[in-house]
Formats: C-alpha cells, sequence, structure tokens
C-alpha cells in the first residue's frame, strides 16, 4: 500500500466513524460562544505550499487578536470551557483529516507550520518542507509543542532521513498514548517558537 493510499484510507475512515462526535462538538461550540465553530489557519505544506489547515474551534471568536495572539499556554482565558474538552483528547484536531483528503496533510509529518515562522527557517530547516505535514509525527510523540522550536524541527528533519513503516507505526502507538495522556499540549517554560 502507498503512503498516500493509506493516508486517505485512514482520513476517509476516520471521518465516517467520527461524524457523529464532530457534529456533537460543533453543536457544543455554537452553544457555548459567537462565531463559526469551525477555525481556519493559513499554513505551509510541503515543498513551501500554503494551505489552510482546519480544525474545531477551542477559542473565543478573534482569539488571535486577544491578549498573546497565536501564543496559547494552559489555563489561557480565550479557551471556552468546550475547547478546553476538545484540546485535553485532541479532538479539535479531527477537521484536519478533510485536509488529509484533499492532499494538504498526511497522517504522519511534521506539524504545519504559519509562514511567518518558515520565512526565518535556515536552508536546512527548510528540509523539513519536503515532507507533507502531517496530524502526528515524530516531534509530536517526543514532546510536541513542551520542546523548543529547534529540537522539534530536528526530529522532523531525522524523521524525514530515517522514515519507514516501522517508525510510522511506533508514531501511531505513541500518539495514541499521548492523546489519552493529554501530554505535551501547551508549551510550558522552554517550549515552543522563539522570535529570531
Amino acid at each position: 500500500m502507498t503512503r498516500r493510499a493509506f493516508d486517505v484510507l485512514v482520513a476517509a475512515t476516520g471521518l465516517v466513524l467520527c461524524a457523529p462526535l464532530i457534529a456533537l462538538a460543533i453543536v457544543a461550540i455554537r452553544l457555548e460562544s459567537k462565531g463559526s465553530p469551525i477555525y481556519r489557519q493559513r499554513r505551509v505544506g510541503r515543498d513551501g505550499r500554503e494551505f489552510d489547515v482546519i480544525k474545531l474551534r477551542t477559542m473565543v471568536a478573534g482569539a488571535e487578536s486577544i491578549g498573546a495572539g497565536l501564543a496559547v499556554a494552559a489555563g489561557d482565558a480565550r479557551i471556552t470551557r468546550v475547547g478546553a474538552l476538545l484540546r485535553r483528547a485532541s479532538l479539535d484536531e479531527l477537521p484536519n483529516l478533510v485536509n488529509v483528503l484533499r492532499g494538504e496533510m498526511a497522517i504522519i509529518g511534521p506539524r504545519p507550520t504559519l509562514p511567518h515562522q518558515v520565512a526565518q527557517y535556515t536552508e536546512r530547516e527548510r528540509g523539513r518542507l519536503a515532507a507533507r505535514p502531517g496530524i502526528t509525527g515524530w516531534a509530536q510523540v517526543n514532546g510536541r509543542t513542551t520542546l523548543p522550536w529547534e529540537q522539534r524541527i530536528e526530529l522532523d528533519l531525522w524523521w524525514i532521513e530515517h522514515r519507514t513503516w516501522r517508525v510510522d507505526l511506533e508514531i501511531l502507538r505513541r500518539t495514541v498514548r499521548m492523546v489519552l495522556g493529554g501530554d505535551g499540549l501547551y508549551k510550558g517554560e522552554t517550549g515552543g517558537w522563539t522570535q529570531r
């Protein structure tokens, strides 16, 4: 089975199975706060192509222009009650499966990055764009947002250079454990992007 066929099969199956859960989440988001329950954000994918990543909204509408902007910390007042539950189980990422079906993302790969971050990549870091971005990946299961950005990029580059089905199956196994444990949701003291 090719990796693209795997992605399409998993994404299509996931969307069918999770459709009732996504619908319930959309209703809960609408009941709690104003604004669209779907959140779109411009990201950079393979070979530098930009696309809109699709998520369930977990914060108040217009959160990017309030408080810390794009940075999100534990206990952030902009996160809604429904949003906190969705984030805890990573359910806000379920609409990423649509991005997978469109070919913009894969099940496994580096998380898609914001354009202003990619603009600051070194030549080596641009190697991260050689793969289709993923819902989960090697950096995700080895620390997620708690890691400094440079370390996350190095983990993603390692995966690109050493990718095998065996490594990908290990990523899937660790992803299940991570989601069930709710690990690495917020950057903490040392994680996340640092302005250069």
